[in-house]
């Protein structure tokens, strides 16, 4: 309404409502209670603080742990690749399992690795992984146990920290001729007037004598793919290299691919050592079983050949003397032929073979079983033994003449097509006219591998 006047509420018309509006209370200080619910909240954050800063410095430290722990990894992991790297070198020299172990746990340990807080594992072959069951490969496996630090807030197991790396042995070339011994001068010697042609074919000396590899005369001559030696080479302008510029000194050892092969046991009946007669065939069949598995005929004092001697597949056991034969005139009758498909002749008891003068030779091992590849076998004890071979320029040897405690010295050929004729002694003397191939896919042979290196591959 228009000119209305709102009336003003005094006290008295409020009656009490007036003093039922509360007022805000004082304390002794004059503080208002608002403030000591301020106070009573600071209370409360001292609490939630007390339970959060624990949990915040545990994930602060767990930050700076992982980074700890990750280092610590990227370290053993270090070891684990330069451990397998020793390893696979020491399995490329053929090395045993225990010196393989030996070098890969030596390597760790100067990286800072301690058995104290872990362990070291050496499979060959490796165990898992791409490569699981590669011969030609190393595993090392490297764990550690550390206790938690800051951690130990969340967890109160240990920390487990593991590497692995696997190392792989490739490539490389393949040789017929090899010269184990370690230390003696021309452990490969070309000399007189030879002339050697060795197709697909290396050769290789694991000597680490300044003349490993020695060409002796003027009129020596061989040409082969290449020349590997530990040591280093004495060379004529005799020598044509096919397939690399010089000789490779200071290669690695090249394996002796035969070391596994267990010798034959020297057991059967003796038969007389003098086999066959001038102008007549003879033909030879074991028939005696040999723990091998394999028929065997031993031969007591030597063996002393006649006239065409045909040799059936099997095991031949030479025990002491020698493996000999009268040549005589290869054009006569009284010439000597020596035949075998699928035989091994193993020497025992320092046993030598001396084939040589007007012989007409076509010898080859067998393609399986546990001979395969092997035509001649020298025992390993057999240190001042001495064999020699040549037979006339129509003469063949197909396989392996493998007597790695005694010296070879050879004169011979291969077949002339799909070859293969492997010499693996002690020490190799190359002499006489001889042309010598190593095609050996079908001949039962193990490879003789040089240049290989070592590759990290996981």
């Amino acid at each position: 309404m228009s000119g209305e006047t709102v009336p003003v509420m005094t006290k008295k018309m409020l009656g009490k409502t007036a003093d039922t509006v509360p007022r805000p209370r004082t304390g002794k200080n004059g503080r208002h209670g608002a403030h000591r619910l301020l106070a009573n909240e600071s209370g409360a954050t001292a609490v939630i603080a007390a339970i959060l800063f624990p949990v915040v410095i545990g994930g602060m430290g767990l930050g700076v742990e992982t980074g700890y722990w990750y280092l610590t990894q990227r370290k053993l992991q270090h070891s684990a690749d330069v451990a397998v790297h020793a390893a696979a070198v020491r399995k490329r020299a053929g090395d045993q399992n225990t010196a393989i172990e030996t070098a890969a746990l030596h390597i760790a340990s100067k990286t800072g690795y301690s058995p104290v807080v872990g362990t070291l594992l050496v499979n060959t072959p490796p165990a898992t992984g791409t490569n699981a069951g590669n011969r030609d490969s190393v595993e090392v496996v490297i764990a550690e146990t550390h206790p938690r630090l800051f951690s130990s807030v969340f967890s109160s197991k240990p920390v487990k920290i593991r590497a692995r790396a696997v190392a792989q042995v490739h490539g490389g070339s393949k040789a017929c001729v090899l010269a184990l011994s370690k230390t003696k001068s021309g452990a490969v010697t070309v000399s007189g007037s030879t002339s050697v042609d060795l197709t697909n074919c290396n050769v290789a000396s694991n000597s680490n004598a300044a003349d490993s590899f020695l060409m002796s005369g003027s009129t020596a001559a061989i040409a082969t793919d290449c020349v590997y030696t530990v040591g280093e080479a004495v060379t004529t302008a005799g020598l044509t290299l096919k397939q690399c510029a010089e000789v490779r000194d200071y290669a690695p050892t090249a394996i002796d691919p035969y070391a596994s092969i267990a010798e034959p046991a020297n057991v059967g009946t003796c038969r007389n050592k003098n086999v066959g007669s001038p102008g007549n065939s003879t033909t030879l069949t074991p028939s005696e079983n040999h723990p091998s598995g394999v028929k065997a005929m031993r031969f007591c004092g030597g063996l002393d050949l006649k006239g065409k001697v045909t040799f059936a597949p099997g095991l031949y056991i030479i025990d002491g003397g020698t493996f000999t034969a009268n040549g005589g005139d290869i054009g006569s009758t009284a010439g000597v032929q020596i035949v075998g498909s699928g035989v091994t002749f193993y020497f025992a008891n320092n046993a030598t073979a001396k084939l040589t003068g007007n012989l007409a030779i076509s010898l080859s091992a067998p393609t399986s079983g546990p001979f395969s590849g092997l035509l001649f076998f020298g025992s390993r004890t057999a240190t001042n033994v001495s064999h020699q071979v040549s037979g006339t320029s129509g003469s063949v040897l197909q396989g392996a003449l493998y007597t790695p405690a005694s010296a070879i010295e050879y004169k011979g050929n291969s077949a002339a097509t799909d070859g293969c004729t492997q010499v693996i002694a002690d020490t190799v003397t190359l002499t006489g006219n001889s042309t010598v191939q190593s095609t050996c896919e079908n001949a039962g042979t193990r490879d003789v591998m040089v240049g290989q290196v070592v590759t990290i591959v996981e």
